[in-house]
């Protein structure tokens, strides 16, 4: 009788919370718990109607103050920009009016000079509870295309220095804003210059390292690993992820018996794009327990996650012969997961790449079997 936390539905129109059901179908079940209908497919699709009834549950349920009406707001706004006086409660009443619905958030996108009034206030302030408040309203709102164009405009084509105080968020903020800092920044993050400048900002991609491999929350964890994917394009950012620790801490991720879907997904995906610099394949070949993890998710998760992890085993396995990766995935059953990948539905690219590892692992295992077979020919009988 808890309250769900992420509803998902499967196929048969049942609905689950999202990590009871992953750990259902990570424990071998291909059963729908409550009608104990085979699944033809394992997939299921957040419960947005029933997410949006709880949100509201939540909201009324508690001792939150009244959402502001828009005559309200733009009196609210008014103060913010004539003094600094009450400036947080002022904030905090505009994050409260932008959660309470799809209307009010698209009030605030439409708003004539909103944008650049928060974004002038947050290059401007270093008190950390104001940028929290800053960076929770644009996540609530940066989804709107024209928000999206406006922030990416002012944060790194105007003066001032935004990116710093995404790195202080990213620092001393709480869970919530840390996690809305990983998503703005994944949304403006549309091209190569704006990539470059955020992984050149000191401390920066540190902080979204550590916001992906210090939180137990899963939305938080999927923010910091979108984010990072979709910065580390180039080569030297994905050597210093490996520096940072990626490889571990996605290991650990993928190892998680109450890992959603979507968050193996992107660390696996990672895991693929680290894996196509040499340092990254050394850092995955020496890590037995994310090798074993990742063919441990192959089949188990969604086609997406199957392509990414056959990827990444191709580049380390085949690419660069690593032996001890090839053994590591044998002990796991690595042959039969890929030979099943190799049949499904998977990218015609993926299911060549299984074609290779089949090669590779079966040749490993023959020289495993020759090379046993000659040391007990040297064994004398009792």
């Amino acid at each position: 009788m808890d309250v769900m936390k992420s509803p998902v539905s499967l196929c048969t129109g049942v609905t689950y919370d999202r990590s009871s059901i992953q750990t259902w179908l990570d424990g071998g079940h291909n059963t729908c718990p409550a009608t104990m209908q085979i699944l033809p497919s394992t997939d299921f699709v957040p419960n947005l109607t029933l997410r949006r009834l709880i949100f509201h549950w939540a909201q009324s349920s508690q001792s939150n103050p009244p959402v502001l009406s828009k005559q309200q707001l733009l009196d609210s706004i008014k103060k913010i920009e004539k003094t600094e006086e009450n400036r947080l409660d002022s904030l905090s009443q505009i994050v409260n009016f932008a959660e309470f619905s799809d209307e009010n958030r698209d009030f605030l996108a439409s708003m004539d000079g909103f944008i650049p009034m928060m974004v002038g206030i947050l290059k401007n302030v270093d008190e950390i509870e104001v940028l929290e408040s800053i960076v929770t309203v644009l996540d609530l709102i940066v989804s709107e295309d024209r928000v999206r164009e406006q922030l990416h405009r002012l944060v790194f084509k105007c003066e001032g220095d935004c990116l710093s105080r995404f790195v202080l968020v990213l620092e001393r903020g709480n869970l919530r804003s840390r996690t809305a800092s990983a998503r703005v920044l994944e949304l403006i993050a549309v091209e190569t210059e704006s990539q470059r400048a955020i992984t050149e900002k000191q401390g920066l991609l540190f902080e979204l390292h550590r916001l992906t491999s210090s939180a137990t929350d899963s939305p938080a964890a999927e923010a910091g690993l979108s984010c990072l994917i979709s910065v580390s394009t180039s080569r030297p950012v994905k050597k210093q992820l490996v520096r940072f620790g990626i490889v571990r801490t996605a290991g650990k991720i993928l190892s998680g018996s109450d890992t959603v879907g979507a968050v193996i997904e992107k660390a696996l995906k990672l895991l693929e794009m680290v894996s196509t610099c040499a340092e990254g394949r050394a850092a995955i070949g020496e890590d037995d327990s994310c090798v074993s993890a990742i063919v441990k998710r192959l089949m188990k998760v969604s086609r997406s996650a199957t392509e990414h992890g056959v990827a990444v085993l191709w580049s380390v396995c085949y690419l660069s012969q690593d032996r001890t990766a090839q053994e590591t995935a044998m002990k796991n059953n690595g042959l039969t997961k890929v030979l099943l990948a190799m049949q499904s539905d998977c990218a015609v690219s993926a299911r060549q790449m299984c074609g290779d590892l089949v090669k590779v692992f079966r040749v490993h295992s023959k020289s495993c079997l020759a090379s046993y077979e000659t040391k007990t020919t040297h064994i004398m009988p009792y």
